[in-house]
């Protein structure tokens, strides 16, 4: 009786337990609406940068890194070259017609059969042959027959790492655009700094000055005039370093746009005062899609299995 009392019981508390699920149930599961395709399909990777930079000067200079730039110039040249090798791969698969000539002259040794017959030759000069040589011309031709695919997969490779040069290029124009704004404005950012060191130098001047009055007039020491003139060479100190920033900018913009060390042009409206565009980021999977090194490398992979 205690054994069934004891069975009963534990029955009944197994089944008062309830096994907690491992993922739980969410109900009205929502995605962020910056992710919602439908209400963002503009996003930053479909915008060109001629529409997002409005300023001239600035796109001055990306127009003449594009034509003037060392590797991007590479680059289409190494576009050239495969697509160059996408019409030799394209020539292997076609039949293949030669033209052929062979002259030739055989000297036969004097104590042979053949030279005792030409010294008989020579002593009747009108039985001898006008012509003596080997002279043959030919045309033949030969055509691969591509059974096992390997001239169709060299082609579609060709093609693929064509493609990818291409995607190649893409990348760095897109990386030499992003390089060429930030350095710009950067250059913005020093001038804006460069013009409130060249106040604060103003007003300390003005306030050395007072201070040296002060001192003439023995209401300070010479201690106040030795901390305003310490503190106003800080200043102008600061400012020769915003200086040498300033010209390395330009020179690595110069370097960028493909041109000589020159003054860099650029607006005079303030930094704080320049209108920023609103930013679309898109959902993930655009800008995956759209960004030309993920691409390179698909295509290139691509080609490396036909290979």
């Amino acid at each position: 009786m205690n054994n069934k009392i004891i069975i009963l019981f534990s029955v009944v508390c197994l089944s008062a337990c309830k096994i907690p699920a491992l993922v739980s149930k969410q109900e009205n599961k929502t995605v962020p609406a910056y992710y919602n395709a439908a209400q963002d399909s503009t996003n930053i990777a479909s915008i060109k940068w001629h529409q997002y930079f409005t300023d001239p000067f600035l796109n001055a200079i990306i127009d003449s890194a594009l034509k003037n730039n060392q590797e991007l110039n590479i680059a289409l040249r190494e576009i050239e070259i495969d697509k160059n090798e996408i019409q030799a791969r394209k020539g292997e698969y076609l039949p293949f017609v030669n033209i052929a000539g062979v002259a030739g002259i055989d000297k036969t040794g004097k104590y042979t059969w053949d030279g005792l017959a030409e010294e008989d030759l020579k002593a009747n000069p009108e039985k001898s042959p006008k012509y003596i040589g080997d002279f043959r011309a030919g045309v033949y031709a030969t055509w691969e027959l591509d059974v096992w695919k390997k001239l169709r997969n060299a082609k579609k490779s060709a093609t693929l790492k064509y493609f990818a040069s291409i995607e190649g290029r893409n990348f760095i124009v897109t990386n030499l655009i992003a390089e060429i704004s930030n350095a710009y404005y950067e250059l913005l950012a020093l001038d804006n700094m460069m013009s409130f060191v060249q106040q604060n130098i103003d007003l300390q001047k003005n306030a050395l000055h007072m201070v040296k009055l002060e001192k003439e007039s023995a209401k300070v020491s010479q201690l106040a005039v030795n901390r305003f003139d310490a503190q106003l060479l800080h200043t102008q100190n600061l400012k020769y370093n915003i200086q040498q920033q300033i010209i390395e900018t330009e020179n690595k913009i110069n370097f960028l746009a493909g041109r000589f060390t020159q003054h860099v042009e650029r607006t005079s409206i303030s930094l704080n005062d320049i209108p920023v565009e609103i930013v679309h980021g898109g959902i993930p999977t655009q800008l995956l899609l759209n960004r030309p090194d993920i691409r390179q490398a698909e295509l290139a992979l691509a080609a490396s299995k036909l290979d």
